[in-house]
C-alpha cells in the first residue's frame, strides 16, 4: 500500500448493527491505533470543503441546511432508497476519504504507531482494502442487527432495513475476510474474542517485523 516501514493496517468492516464500534474500542484498549472512516467521511463533508461542493453539484442544494452544512438525514433518505444515487455519492466521496485515510496512516506511523486498525463500513467499496494486510468482518443475525439499528439511530423498521439492504450480504463478508467475528452474544463474549484476535495479530506483526527492531 505504501512505503511505510513497519506499518500494518488491519481493516475492520462488516454489517451495520453488528457491533463494529464496540469491537474497535476493544482493539484500541489492546494497543491498536484506530482510524474511523465514518469520522473521516464527516470531516470531508464539512461546509466549504471541496467534497461537499462536488456532492452539492450532483444532488442539488436541497441536501443543505440553511447555514450551508450538510443535512445528513436528507442525503441518507435519498441514497439509501436509490442505488444509482448511492453509487454517485460514493464515486465522489471515496477518493477524498481514501486520501485522508492515507494521510492519517502516515501521521500515526510518524508518531510511532505501527499497528493500525481501519474501521471502515465501506472498506471494499472504497477500495481501502487494497492497503490492508488483514481484513476482519463483524457480522450478526439479521433480527439482532435490525433491533440494534432501530435503537441506535432512532429509525423505523423500513428505514433500518433500507440501510441493511444497501450493504453486502453476510456471505460476501465471509468470503472476502481473513477473520470473522459473529457478534450475537453479550459484551463479555465479544471482549474475549477480540482480545484473542488482537493477540494473534500482534504475534503475526512481531514475527514479520522482528528483524526491523
Amino acid at each position: 500500500m505504501n512505503n511505510l516501514d513497519g506499518v500494518m493496517v488491519v481493516g475492520l468492516t462488516g454489517q451495520t448493527g453488528s457491533g463494529k464500534t464496540t469491537t474497535c474500542k476493544i482493539f484500541r484498549e489492546n494497543g491498536f491505533a484506530v482510524i474511523n472512516a465514518d469520522l473521516v467521511a464527516r470531516d470531508i463533508m464539512e461546509p466549504d470543503t471541496v467534497c461537499l461542493k462536488e456532492v452539492t453539484e450532483f444532488f442539488g442544494n436541497t441536501i443543505l441546511n440553511d447555514d450551508g452544512s450538510l443535512n445528513r438525514q436528507k442525503l441518507a433518505d435519498i441514497v439509501f432508497n436509490d442505488s444509482k444515487k448511492l453509487e454517485g455519492l460514493n464515486s465522489i466521496t471515496y477518493p477524498h476519504i481514501t486520501s485522508e485515510i492515507l494521510a492519517l496512516i502516515r501521521k500515526n506511523s510518524e508518531n510511532g504507531k505501527k499497528l493500525i486498525l481501519l474501521d471502515a463500513p465501506t472498506l471494499f467499496e472504497s477500495r481501502a482494502d487494497d492497503f490492508c494486510e488483514i481484513i476482519i468482518s463483524v457480522i450478526a443475525d439479521e433480527d439482532i442487527r435490525l433491533k440494534r439499528i432501530m435503537n441506535r439511530d432512532s429509525l423505523d423498521e423500513n428505514q433500518a432495513r433500507s440501510r441493511m439492504n444497501a450493504q453486502h450480504t453476510e456471505k460476501f463478508f465471509v468470503d472476502n475476510s481473513d477473520f470473522i467475528i459473529k457478534n450475537n452474544n453479550n459484551i463479555e463474549n465479544l471482549d474475549d474474542i477480540v482480545k484473542e484476535m488482537s493477540d494473534k495479530i500482534k504475534g503475526y506483526y512481531n514475527n514479520k517485523f522482528k528483524d526491523m527492531e
